[in-house]
């Protein structure tokens, strides 16, 4: 069954409707990212990696090696 994704745009885009933002959807089991001006390649992932991630990019520390 395919669902249809509702994509929110960040608050941080210029506001236009031009493709210069981040937009992510959500659905019961995963967050979906795609950049405006390349829709058709998502990125799929859940919450916890994702987290990370934005918790180590604004720490100026996004990437750890692998233990």
């Amino acid at each position: 069954m395919d669902h249809v994704l509702h994509w929110q745009k960040s608050t941080f885009s210029d506001g236009g409707d031009g493709n210069t933002c981040v937009e992510i959807a959500s659905t019961s089991t995963a967050l979906h990212l795609r950049e405006s001006d390349s829709p058709d390649t998502q990125l799929t992932t859940t919450p916890a990696p994702l987290t990370h991630l934005i918790h180590g990019i604004k720490s100026g520390h996004p990437f750890h090696p692998a233990a």
